[in-house]
């Protein structure tokens, strides 16, 4: 008979001219051994599925049924593919079909960026609740990042919760709450018993924990958001360290005069350990009193259930640390 000899070398030339739906109507035509019976479960007419039938024969190079009266008699052949097409077509079926995530039963690793001090108040309650929900599920989490768009956009992380910032269409930016800044100093500071201002600030040098990501390398010259709105006013501070680790500058900031730029609401447990007194900004910077805070993802990862699933829980621990916050408002130590 002529036709396509398959063998079991068929390349991914020659599978691009099979129709799967071809593999589907051998395996109800392997069941039930009758053409009509096989059209009725196909929804198709009797003549249609005897030639689906001429196409298989012509497509595997074999006869695969032997009529015998109304019955028909699978090949040597076609008792092959008996054995392989059940496995086969469920693979097919699970590679077509949307995979739901089961927190309970699958196991994974999500790569999750957020600044430090954002981490240590959201981490706890998060890596609570997954553990509970998802025993075999596990979060990476990061607070040192350059180009996160590119990690993003590749694969490498899967979530970014940082400040709102303009990101290209490919990305999608869920907000998610905010933070009011304040000014740290340690407890006994000459500036902690008095009223702020820029001018008796700015008398004293700063050490600059980078809260925030940097799409740069990290220096005493570059211009925070802080910095920038001061410039406006014609002034500029004295920077001593720049760091981005946490506890490197609240020991410096226990033991020295020096200011630090952080939060109003968070790290309450630091700030108590090292004794540190927390101020709001001068008034002459109340435009700048609520830093917006987004969560970033790439639009690659929208239709993953896994992905929405974990969207939701990190957006619910966000939402906690949020009511916290609100509650302590406009309360510094």
């Amino acid at each position: 008979m002529a036709g396509i000899n398959r063998g079991y070398g068929m390349t991914t030339t020659t599978l691009s001219r099979v129709d799967l739906n071809l593999l589907v109507a051998m395996e109800v035509l392997l069941e039930e051994r009758n053409v009509t019976k096989a059209a009725a479960r196909l929804f198709i007419t009797q003549p249609a599925m005897s030639k689906t039938l001429q196409r298989l024969r012509i497509l595997f190079d074999d006869e695969l049924f032997i009529r015998s009266g109304r019955e028909l008699v699978p090949t040597t052949r076609a008792l092959e593919l008996r054995a392989r097409l059940p496995l086969l077509l469920s693979e097919i079926e699970d590679v077509v079909a949307q995979k739901v995530f089961n927190p309970q039963e699958d196991a994974g690793v999500a790569h999750f960026a957020t600044p430090e001090f954002v981490a240590v108040q959201l981490a706890p309650a998060l890596t609570w609740e997954l553990a509970g929900e998802a025993p075999h599920f596990a979060l990476a989490i990061s607070s040192k990042l350059e180009n996160y768009q590119q990690h993003l956009r590749d694969g490498d992380l899967d979530f970014v919760l940082a400040t709102d910032a303009k990101l290209p269409d490919e990305f999608v930016v869920t907000p998610v709450g905010g933070f009011s800044p304040a000014v740290w100093m340690r407890k006994g500071h000459p500036l902690a018993s008095e009223k702020l201002t820029l001018e008796n600030m700015l008398q004293y040098p700063f050490v600059q924990y980078y809260l925030l990501f940097a799409s740069e390398r990290i220096t005493p010259i570059s211009a925070t958001r802080f910095d920038k709105t001061i410039a406006e006013l014609g002034l500029k501070r004295r920077k001593v360290l720049v760091t981005d680790q946490l506890m490197t500058a609240l020991y410096a900031l226990q033991t020295s005069d020096c200011l630090m730029l952080a939060t109003a609401d968070d790290l309450k447990m630091e700030a108590s350990m090292f004794e540190i007194v927390r101020k709001p900004y001068p008034e002459e910077l109340a435009h700048d009193v609520y830093i917006p805070v987004s969560l970033f993802q790439h639009r690659r990862t929208l239709q993953s259930s896994m992905h929405r699933w974990l969207k939701e829980r990190i957006i619910a621990a966000t939402e906690k640390v949020q009511k916290i916050q609100d509650a302590d408002r406009g309360v510094f130590n």
